[in-house]
Protein backbone atom coordinates (compact mmCIF):
# COMPACT_ATOMS: atom_id res chain seq x y z
CA UNK A 1 0.00 0.00 0.00
CA UNK A 2 1.56 3.30 -1.13
CA UNK A 3 2.59 6.15 1.41
CA UNK A 4 -0.81 8.42 0.48
CA UNK A 5 -3.50 5.31 0.64
CA UNK A 6 -1.93 4.43 4.02
CA UNK A 7 -2.53 7.57 5.45
CA UNK A 8 -5.70 7.80 4.39
CA UNK A 9 -6.84 4.50 5.52
CA UNK A 10 -8.96 4.63 8.51
CA UNK A 11 -9.02 1.36 10.37
CA UNK A 12 -13.01 0.24 10.78
CA UNK A 13 -12.33 -0.99 14.20
CA UNK A 14 -9.94 -1.38 17.48
CA UNK A 15 -9.22 -4.42 19.42
CA UNK A 16 -9.15 -3.66 22.81
CA UNK A 17 -6.24 -6.70 24.07
CA UNK A 18 -6.97 -6.10 27.70
CA UNK A 19 -4.28 -7.25 30.11
CA UNK A 20 -1.49 -8.84 28.31
CA UNK A 21 -0.12 -10.71 31.14
CA UNK A 22 -3.47 -11.72 31.96
CA UNK A 23 -4.96 -14.32 28.92
CA UNK A 24 -5.17 -17.20 30.56
CA UNK A 25 -8.85 -18.50 30.73
CA UNK A 26 -8.25 -18.86 34.74
CA UNK A 27 -7.14 -15.23 35.42
CA UNK A 28 -10.36 -13.76 33.36
CA UNK A 29 -12.34 -15.65 35.54
CA UNK A 30 -10.91 -14.12 38.38
CA UNK A 31 -10.82 -10.81 36.66
CA UNK A 32 -14.75 -11.20 35.73
CA UNK A 33 -15.70 -12.17 39.20
CA UNK A 34 -13.75 -9.63 40.50
CA UNK A 35 -15.08 -6.50 38.31
CA UNK A 36 -18.46 -8.19 37.86
CA UNK A 37 -19.06 -7.77 41.78
CA UNK A 38 -17.72 -4.76 41.88
CA UNK A 39 -19.85 -2.85 39.20
CA UNK A 40 -23.21 -4.62 40.69
CA UNK A 41 -22.10 -2.89 44.02
CA UNK A 42 -21.40 0.52 42.24
CA UNK A 43 -25.12 0.72 40.72
CA UNK A 44 -26.74 -0.53 43.70
CA UNK A 45 -24.90 2.19 45.91
CA UNK A 46 -25.30 4.98 43.60
CA UNK A 47 -28.74 4.13 42.50
CA UNK A 48 -30.54 3.67 46.00
CA UNK A 49 -28.56 7.59 46.14
CA UNK A 50 -29.72 9.03 43.55
CA UNK A 51 -33.59 7.30 44.64
CA UNK A 52 -33.09 8.56 48.35
CA UNK A 53 -32.10 12.04 47.35
CA UNK A 54 -34.93 12.53 44.21
CA UNK A 55 -38.15 11.23 46.69
CA UNK A 56 -37.14 13.38 49.59
CA UNK A 57 -37.88 16.51 49.91
CA UNK A 58 -36.13 17.07 52.82
CA UNK A 59 -33.15 16.64 51.45
CA UNK A 60 -33.49 19.17 48.59
CA UNK A 61 -30.53 21.39 49.61
CA UNK A 62 -27.32 22.25 47.94
CA UNK A 63 -25.33 19.44 49.52
CA UNK A 64 -27.05 16.84 48.66
CA UNK A 65 -28.13 18.11 45.10
CA UNK A 66 -24.02 18.19 44.79
CA UNK A 67 -23.58 14.51 45.75
CA UNK A 68 -26.62 13.55 43.57
CA UNK A 69 -24.84 14.94 40.61
CA UNK A 70 -21.55 13.09 41.90
CA UNK A 71 -23.29 9.82 42.16
CA UNK A 72 -24.89 10.05 38.47
CA UNK A 73 -21.08 10.88 37.33
CA UNK A 74 -19.95 7.21 39.50
CA UNK A 75 -22.40 5.09 37.59
CA UNK A 76 -21.23 6.75 34.35
CA UNK A 77 -17.66 6.45 34.64
CA UNK A 78 -17.95 3.02 35.88
CA UNK A 79 -20.29 2.17 33.24
CA UNK A 80 -18.18 3.59 30.39
CA UNK A 81 -15.17 1.00 30.93
CA UNK A 82 -16.19 -1.94 32.75
CA UNK A 83 -19.22 -3.43 30.98
CA UNK A 84 -17.16 -3.45 27.70
CA UNK A 85 -14.44 -5.71 30.11
CA UNK A 86 -17.46 -7.62 31.77
CA UNK A 87 -18.37 -8.19 27.74
CA UNK A 88 -14.47 -8.99 26.91
CA UNK A 89 -14.04 -11.22 29.56
CA UNK A 90 -17.44 -13.38 29.43
CA UNK A 91 -17.63 -13.76 26.01
CA UNK A 92 -14.13 -12.82 24.15
CA UNK A 93 -15.73 -9.55 22.71
CA UNK A 94 -12.73 -7.63 22.39
CA UNK A 95 -13.75 -5.61 19.31
CA UNK A 96 -15.04 -1.69 19.33
CA UNK A 97 -16.10 0.08 16.78
CA UNK A 98 -14.11 2.95 15.43
CA UNK A 99 -16.77 5.00 16.26
CA UNK A 100 -17.67 3.42 19.56
CA UNK A 101 -14.02 3.64 20.35
CA UNK A 102 -13.57 7.32 20.30
CA UNK A 103 -17.45 7.61 22.00
CA UNK A 104 -16.02 5.91 24.64
CA UNK A 105 -13.16 8.04 25.37
CA UNK A 106 -14.83 11.48 24.93
CA UNK A 107 -16.94 10.23 27.61
CA UNK A 108 -14.59 9.11 30.01
CA UNK A 109 -12.64 12.47 29.66
CA UNK A 110 -15.51 14.42 29.87
CA UNK A 111 -16.98 12.79 32.80
CA UNK A 112 -13.67 12.37 34.72
CA UNK A 113 -13.66 16.49 33.61
CA UNK A 114 -16.94 16.76 35.19
CA UNK A 115 -16.57 15.18 38.06
CA UNK A 116 -12.85 16.56 39.30
CA UNK A 117 -14.79 20.02 38.86
CA UNK A 118 -17.51 18.67 41.19
CA UNK A 119 -15.53 17.66 44.00
CA UNK A 120 -13.81 21.35 44.07
CA UNK A 121 -17.49 22.51 44.20
CA UNK A 122 -18.53 20.19 47.10
CA UNK A 123 -15.42 21.25 48.93
CA UNK A 124 -16.42 24.96 48.34
CA UNK A 125 -19.66 23.80 49.36
CA UNK A 126 -18.52 22.24 53.10
CA UNK A 127 -16.17 25.34 53.17
CA UNK A 128 -18.92 27.85 53.12
CA UNK A 129 -21.11 25.63 55.30
CA UNK A 130 -18.37 25.36 58.29
CA UNK A 131 -16.21 28.84 57.69
CA UNK A 132 -19.14 31.10 57.12
CA UNK A 133 -22.52 29.37 58.93
CA UNK A 134 -24.12 32.32 59.09
CA UNK A 135 -24.00 33.33 55.33
CA UNK A 136 -23.76 30.19 53.88
CA UNK A 137 -27.58 30.19 53.26
CA UNK A 138 -27.80 33.99 51.11
CA UNK A 139 -24.72 32.17 49.05
CA UNK A 140 -25.42 28.99 48.39
CA UNK A 141 -28.91 28.23 46.76
CA UNK A 142 -30.24 25.00 45.04
CA UNK A 143 -30.45 26.90 41.79
CA UNK A 144 -26.83 27.86 42.41
CA UNK A 145 -25.88 24.63 43.03
CA UNK A 146 -27.75 23.23 40.32
CA UNK A 147 -26.06 25.79 37.49
CA UNK A 148 -22.87 25.13 38.98
CA UNK A 149 -23.33 21.50 38.32
CA UNK A 150 -24.18 22.09 35.30
CA UNK A 151 -21.05 23.92 34.57
CA UNK A 152 -19.21 21.13 36.00
CA UNK A 153 -20.79 19.24 33.28
CA UNK A 154 -20.74 21.33 30.16
CA UNK A 155 -16.90 21.57 31.32
CA UNK A 156 -16.63 17.99 30.81
CA UNK A 157 -18.46 17.95 27.22
CA UNK A 158 -15.86 20.95 26.09
CA UNK A 159 -12.61 18.92 27.34
CA UNK A 160 -13.86 15.61 26.41
CA UNK A 161 -14.97 16.78 22.39
CA UNK A 162 -12.29 18.72 22.23
CA UNK A 163 -9.57 16.08 22.55
CA UNK A 164 -11.31 13.94 20.80
CA UNK A 165 -11.56 16.11 17.77
CA UNK A 166 -8.12 16.69 18.15
CA UNK A 167 -7.33 12.95 17.74
CA UNK A 168 -9.88 12.25 15.09
CA UNK A 169 -8.11 14.30 12.95
CA UNK A 170 -4.93 11.97 13.11
CA UNK A 171 -4.84 9.03 10.63
CA UNK A 172 -5.35 5.68 11.98
CA UNK A 173 -4.16 3.32 9.13
CA UNK A 174 -2.97 0.12 11.93
CA UNK A 175 -2.30 -1.40 13.31
CA UNK A 176 -5.80 -1.45 15.26
CA UNK A 177 -4.47 -3.01 18.64
CA UNK A 178 -5.32 -0.96 21.63
CA UNK A 179 -2.84 -2.12 24.96
CA UNK A 180 -6.12 -1.43 27.26
CA UNK A 181 -9.24 -2.60 28.29
CA UNK A 182 -10.86 0.63 27.26
CA UNK A 183 -10.13 3.48 24.78
CA UNK A 184 -7.91 5.23 26.69
CA UNK A 185 -6.18 8.45 25.27
CA UNK A 186 -2.84 7.90 25.19
CA UNK A 187 -3.24 4.20 24.26
CA UNK A 188 -5.24 5.28 21.23
CA UNK A 189 -3.30 8.03 20.29
CA UNK A 190 -0.12 5.48 20.19
CA UNK A 191 -1.98 3.84 16.80
CA UNK A 192 -2.23 6.94 14.65
CA UNK A 193 0.19 7.04 11.74
CA UNK A 194 1.30 10.50 12.48
CA UNK A 195 3.32 12.16 14.25
CA UNK A 196 1.35 12.90 18.10
CA UNK A 197 3.73 15.09 20.04
CA UNK A 198 1.14 18.13 19.85
CA UNK A 199 -1.71 15.89 20.67
CA UNK A 200 0.42 14.42 23.50
CA UNK A 201 1.78 17.66 24.96
CA UNK A 202 -1.84 19.29 25.06
CA UNK A 203 -3.32 16.78 26.17
CA UNK A 204 -1.36 15.63 29.11
CA UNK A 205 -1.40 19.99 29.69
CA UNK A 206 -5.20 19.79 29.89
CA UNK A 207 -5.03 17.01 32.14
CA UNK A 208 -3.31 18.62 35.06
CA UNK A 209 -4.66 22.00 34.89
CA UNK A 210 -7.92 20.11 35.17
CA UNK A 211 -6.08 17.63 37.65
CA UNK A 212 -4.09 20.09 40.08
CA UNK A 213 -6.16 23.05 40.10
CA UNK A 214 -9.14 21.69 41.53
CA UNK A 215 -7.11 19.51 43.98
CA UNK A 216 -4.97 22.38 45.05
CA UNK A 217 -8.42 24.39 45.78
CA UNK A 218 -9.77 21.42 47.49
CA UNK A 219 -6.73 21.29 49.76
CA UNK A 220 -6.68 24.84 50.51
CA UNK A 221 -10.09 24.18 51.27
CA UNK A 222 -9.61 21.59 53.63
CA UNK A 223 -6.88 23.45 54.98
CA UNK A 224 -9.69 26.37 56.39
CA UNK A 225 -11.94 23.85 57.87
CA UNK A 226 -9.64 22.17 59.52
CA UNK A 227 -8.48 25.82 60.99
CA UNK A 228 -12.40 26.45 61.47
CA UNK A 229 -12.62 23.04 63.03
CA UNK A 230 -9.91 23.19 65.90
CA UNK A 231 -11.74 26.40 67.45
CA UNK A 232 -14.03 23.96 67.86
CA UNK A 233 -15.21 23.61 71.75
CA UNK A 234 -15.96 19.92 72.51
CA UNK A 235 -13.55 17.62 71.60
CA UNK A 236 -16.57 15.06 70.46
CA UNK A 237 -17.08 17.54 67.95
CA UNK A 238 -13.66 18.14 66.75
CA UNK A 239 -13.07 14.28 66.45
CA UNK A 240 -16.24 14.10 64.64
CA UNK A 241 -15.30 17.22 62.12
CA UNK A 242 -11.39 15.96 61.31
CA UNK A 243 -13.04 12.02 61.31
CA UNK A 244 -15.61 13.33 58.11
CA UNK A 245 -13.05 15.84 56.50
CA UNK A 246 -10.71 12.98 56.95
CA UNK A 247 -12.58 10.15 55.48
CA UNK A 248 -13.61 12.89 52.16
CA UNK A 249 -9.95 14.25 51.65
CA UNK A 250 -8.74 10.20 51.63
CA UNK A 251 -10.94 8.94 48.88
CA UNK A 252 -10.29 12.88 46.86
CA UNK A 253 -6.65 11.72 47.12
CA UNK A 254 -7.28 8.59 45.61
CA UNK A 255 -8.93 9.98 42.85
CA UNK A 256 -6.86 12.46 42.06
CA UNK A 257 -3.57 10.52 42.77
CA UNK A 258 -4.66 7.52 40.60
CA UNK A 259 -5.94 9.86 37.97
CA UNK A 260 -2.66 11.72 37.57
CA UNK A 261 -0.24 8.63 37.75
CA UNK A 262 -2.70 7.38 34.47
CA UNK A 263 -1.33 10.82 32.80
CA UNK A 264 2.21 10.81 33.97
CA UNK A 265 2.23 6.54 33.36
CA UNK A 266 3.19 6.44 29.31
CA UNK A 267 6.16 8.99 30.50
CA UNK A 268 7.56 6.99 33.28
CA UNK A 269 9.79 4.09 32.59
CA UNK A 270 9.71 0.81 33.77
CA UNK A 271 6.02 1.26 34.43
CA UNK A 272 4.22 -2.22 32.84
CA UNK A 273 0.94 -2.55 31.08
CA UNK A 274 -0.56 -4.76 33.26
CA UNK A 275 -0.02 -1.90 36.06
CA UNK A 276 -1.09 0.92 34.20
CA UNK A 277 -4.10 -0.85 33.25
CA UNK A 278 -4.83 -1.83 36.64
CA UNK A 279 -4.82 1.91 37.79
CA UNK A 280 -7.03 2.83 35.40
CA UNK A 281 -9.51 0.44 35.96
CA UNK A 282 -9.28 1.15 39.90
CA UNK A 283 -9.50 4.83 39.33
CA UNK A 284 -13.17 3.87 37.74
CA UNK A 285 -14.29 1.75 40.57
CA UNK A 286 -12.64 3.23 43.67
CA UNK A 287 -13.89 6.48 44.05
CA UNK A 288 -17.58 5.44 42.91
CA UNK A 289 -17.68 2.35 44.65
CA UNK A 290 -16.70 4.41 48.15
CA UNK A 291 -18.57 7.49 47.59
CA UNK A 292 -21.94 6.43 48.83
CA UNK A 293 -20.49 5.24 51.88
CA UNK A 294 -18.43 8.33 52.59
CA UNK A 295 -20.70 11.20 51.48
CA UNK A 296 -24.20 9.58 51.75
CA UNK A 297 -24.56 6.52 54.10
CA UNK A 298 -22.92 8.07 56.72
CA UNK A 299 -25.12 11.08 57.30
CA UNK A 300 -27.96 10.94 59.41
CA UNK A 301 -30.29 12.41 57.45
CA UNK A 302 -29.87 10.16 54.70
CA UNK A 303 -30.18 6.85 57.05
CA UNK A 304 -32.79 8.56 58.31
CA UNK A 305 -34.38 9.05 54.79
CA UNK A 306 -33.09 5.62 54.07
CA UNK A 307 -35.05 4.26 57.19
CA UNK A 308 -38.47 5.82 55.90
CA UNK A 309 -38.39 4.66 52.40
CA UNK A 310 -37.96 1.05 53.39
CA UNK A 311 -41.25 1.37 55.98
CA UNK A 312 -43.15 3.10 52.99
CA UNK A 313 -42.37 0.53 50.52
CA UNK A 314 -43.23 -2.23 53.43
CA UNK A 315 -46.59 -0.61 54.46
CA UNK A 316 -47.20 -0.65 50.55
CA UNK A 317 -45.99 -4.45 49.59
CA UNK A 318 -47.75 -5.59 52.64
CA UNK A 319 -50.49 -7.50 52.39
CA UNK A 320 -54.40 -6.97 53.86
CA UNK A 321 -55.17 -8.79 56.15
Amino acid sequence: MSSWNQSNFRVPEFILVGFPGFQDKESKNILLSIFLMIYLLILLGNVLIIVILSLDEGLYIPMYLLILNLAVLDIAISTTTIPKLISALLFNDNIISFAGCFIQMGCWLGILTATSFLLALMAYDRYLAICSPLHYPTIMSNSLAMKQSLFCWLAGLVVGGFLVILALRLPFCGPNKIIHCYCDHSSVLRLACADTVINNYLGLAIALCILILPLLYIFFSYFKIVMAVIKITTSEGRLKAFSTCGTHLLIISVFFLLTIFIALSYRIPGISADSRIMVSLLQSVIPPLANPFIYCFKSKEIRGSLEKTVKRIHKVTQCPK
